[in-house]
């Protein structure tokens, strides 16, 4: 048979050269969309929240398409860290989900991520080496990120299983943590394309899911004594602590080492500094220390103009794409009789 010529669709061929830390994208939407909660900008809020929705449902159906009907390629990406953003981002929206009071919804995205993640954890950790780019710490984000819904859900459910269950996972996320620092290539803070910053971004939402386990203790639902309370508060402050220095030094090698290009990656420097903002806005309310809430929203208006510079970036890159596979632009394939 002669060859046939077809001419692809261009945000077909775009999305298709997507890699795995796209995820990332859905991770700062929807953590921007948290962020704004806490500061009280509710509309903004609702517009992040229906951004990341959207690009969840797509995302998500493309993960079920790549599963049923081209295994080698999924296999290949699940033996990647990025893969465990699918995990990272769906808990970030079961987070946003239970400050709107849409419980049951909150629990299904919790089910889904719980199932998803230890398969996927266990097959990307089996794939750690050293030397490796920041998308290592996506183990600690996972894990954190269940902590962070689980103790949200147990604080309102008022579930002391679903509490303590969380706090197990909140020390395990911190040994991972450890475990990948000493697999993370520092060269990185120099080099790296974006997702150097998740180095930072997960001690923050470490914090930030110290924070919701500080938060789910109360009078009505007692889960920690004093002394145990006073180590997760401690553990809490440093962690936060030292994602405002990973923080620094990472915004400082920007400047140092600028990398003007875009790259897909760099959704992966946007999620970091909006989960910073927000862990800095949710250990204020934990430890009782407002003073954190000025630095914590101005953290969230630097991240919003983050997510929109590589959102434009973004699209002009799918603009560069679509004029690439325009009407000059065929995509040939040949079939044997």
């Amino acid at each position: 048979m002669p060859a046939t010529t077809t001419q692809a669709s261009p945000l077909r061929t775009w999305w298709s050269q997507r890699p795995p830390t796209a995820g990332a994208a859905v991770m700062a939407t929807g953590i921007l969309s948290v962020a704004q909660h806490q500061t009280g900008y509710e509309t903004l809020s609702g517009v992040f929240l229906a951004l990341a929705c959207a690009a969840w449902l797509a995302l998500a159906g493309d993960f079920a398409a790549r599963l049923l009907w081209d295994r080698p390629r999924w296999r290949k990406e699940a033996a990647t860290p990025a893969a465990l953003t699918a995990v990272a981002a769906t808990t970030v929206l079961g987070a946003r989900f239970t400050a709107l009071g849409w419980e049951v919804l909150a629990e299904a995205l919790l089910a889904l991520a719980a199932l998803l993640w230890p398969g996927l954890l266990l097959t990307v950790v089996r794939h750690w080496r050293h030397h490796m780019p920041g998308a290592v710490f996506l183990g600690c984000v996972a894990t954190q990120g269940l902590v962070v819904l689980g103790a949200t859900l147990a604080a309102t459910q008022r579930t002391a299983w679903l509490a303590h269950t969380a706090l197990a996972l909140f020390w395990l996320g911190l040994v991972l943590y450890t475990v990948a620092l000493f697999r993370f290539d520092l060269r990185q803070i120099a080099r790296g394309a974006g997702d150097h910053w998740i180095a930072g971004g997960a001690l923050a939402i470490s914090a930030l899911a110290g924070s919701k386990l500080l938060d789910a203790d109360g009078p009505d639902l007692y889960l920690w004594n004093n002394d145990d309370a006073g180590v997760l508060r401690t553990v809490t402050v440093a962690v936060l602590v030292l994602d405002l220095i990973w923080y620094a030094v990472l915004l400082v090698a920007e400047f140092v080492w600028p990398r003007p290009r875009y790259d897909e990656r760099r959704w992966a420097t946007v999620f970091p500094m909006g989960m910073t903002a927000a862990a800095t806005l949710s250990v204020a309310t934990a430890v009782d220390v407002p003073w954190l809430d000025t630095p914590g929203e101005a953290l969230m208006w630097v991240s919003l103009a983050a997510w929109l510079a590589v959102a434009a970036a973004a699209l002009e890159s799918y603009r560069g794409a679509a004029s690439r596979s325009g009407p000059g632009s065929d995509v040939t394939s040949t079939t044997r009789r």
